[in-house]
């Protein structure tokens, strides 16, 4: 157990940064699978919900599909709220009510809550967090709830919760230390946020034998993209079909002439077509009509999937970015690189992983679209050392010829940009992947140059 005794709440008037630095600390591991104490903590908390839940698992396209569902359930006027995990830049960014991120004040008041109601319980940093976001969305009256798992699905921590509606998105291999090294048992540890009766939507269509046998043990309706419900491209729009199975009857669910959701990849057709699915399957509970589907495809708002942040400019080349961390999310990636890039035009990356992720594998599936590479360690206990990735590329077969190792993200960014501009307009396009942190770390160092641009302008004080 972790030595609760030296560790002191923080005080009065401490801030949202203080708070997390505090929950970091209570418990000996920063992750300890299980249901136990949050099962016991959410007894003690009386956390429970009137309205309908949907949770949502998976190996890639979980971030995606919460936004998807929440941004159609929004516009349908619903008040709904989402946790998603991790953040890229604010912590903020887990708790979503009504499409807003919730304050630094609400959240340290279920801080406090969740502090004084587990009496000395040692608890993970994100049970403790995920118990306080809990807790904020039973005050929130709301109209749904939306949970993103964060590591599994069995034994995660938000698994805690009963859902209403389960959607298991594309099952590849990641996190095998915890889950397993096969397809068929990390589908079956994903397959437990499954209910028993309660609809289950899969947007892998090659679901592993495992998954579908947990929903036939559980009487769970199981509905798998390509099976069960489809999307169809047509003249840069979709349709989507679903056939609904209720008893001994039938009923098809159909939205035509749909537009392509506003986060741009290759995947987010399968994740869209994903939580029109779940949204089908829960129209008695809450119906929503087509032209919430058509607003809230157009609008839904995700950072960091094949997302551009900055054009080229006399600073130096365009700059995208993508949290894609694992040999799944890599393919989808090399897909929308290959398919965004243009004749003659170069693609750089910057470039920088977590130490248990599969580095060798992800270089490997990168290497052919990329020209040179802007290669950084990471921080924190869990970032690979420059060395070590290094390492993993050579592994992969990466000509170390075109690699440049760097100090920081900051540091490989800014080598990139400054080197882009002697190459000319139009000829290289950056790419940043790897990590949510190195992706994190890009965004800073552009939010950082457009503040001194505006400080220089006199337009911030």
């Amino acid at each position: 157990m972790a030595n609760t005794t030296t560790l002191t709440a923080p005080g009065q008037g401490a801030g949202l940064a203080e708070w997390l630095e505090y929950i970091g600390k209570i418990h000996e591991k920063p992750m300890d699978l299980g249901l136990e104490r949050m099962k016991e903590m959410i007894a003690r908390m009386g956390i429970e919900f009137v309205c309908p839940v949907f949770t949502v698992a998976g190996t890639n396209g979980k971030g995606s599909t919460c936004a998807l569902l929440e941004s159609v359930l929004r516009y349908a006027g619903y008040r709904v709220g989402m946790h998603t995990s991790p953040h890229l830049l604010r912590f903020n960014e887990r708790c979503v009510i009504a499409g807003e991120e919730v304050d630094d004040a609400t959240l340290i008041a279920a801080f406090k809550e969740v502090d004084q109601a587990r009496a000395g319980m040692t608890l993970t940093y994100f049970e403790f967090t995920g118990l306080a976001i809990l807790r904020i969305f039973q005050q929130a009256n709301l109209d749904a709830v939306i949970l993103e798992i964060g590591l599994g699905g069995r034994l995660d921590a938000m698994n805690a919760i009963d859902t209403d509606c389960a959607i298991l998105c594309s099952i590849g291999i990641d996190h095998a230390a915890w889950l397993g090294d096969t397809r068929e048992k990390i589908g079956w540890e994903k397959a437990h946020i499954f209910r028993h009766g309660k609809p289950a939507i899969c947007t892998d269509p090659n679901p592993p034998e495992t998954v579908i046998d947990y929903a036939h043990e559980l009487l769970a309706p199981l509905y798998i993209w390509g099976k069960d419900y489809h999307s169809y491209r047509h003249h840069g729009l979709w349709d989507f079909e679903m056939d609904l199975r209720s008893m001994a009857t039938i009923h098809t669910t159909e939205w035509r002439n749909l537009p392509k959701p506003a986060i741009s990849g290759v995947a987010q057709l399968q994740n869209a077509a994903g939580a029109l699915a779940a949204l089908a399957v829960m129209q008695d509970d809450l119906p929503v009509t087509r032209s919430a589907v058509i607003e809230g495809l157009e609008n839904v708002v995700l950072a960091a999937r094949f997302e551009r942040v900055k054009n080229a400019d006399e600073t130096g080349a365009s700059v995208t970015i993508d949290v894609g961390h694992n040999p799944q999310a890599a393919q989808v990636l090399a897909e929308n690189l290959a398919r965004g890039t243009n004749p003659g035009e170069h693609a750089w990356a910057v470039f920088g992983m977590l130490a248990d992720k599969d580095m060798a594998s992800v270089a490997k599936i990168m290497n052919r679209h990329i020209d040179r590479w802007f290669v950084t360690g990471l921080p924190g206990p869990r970032g690979a050392s420059c060395e070590a990735l290094c390492k993993a590329m050579q592994t992969a077969g990466v000509d170390m010829g075109k690699v440049v190792t760097c100090q920081s993200v900051d540091d490989a960014l800014r080598k990139a940009l400054s080197e882009s501009v002697t190459e000319g307009a139009g000829t290289v396009k950056i790419i940043g992947f790897g990590s949510f942190v190195t992706v994190a770390g890009i965004m800073e160092s552009l939010k950082h140059d457009l503040r001194e641009e505006q400080l220089a302008a006199g337009q911030l004080k």
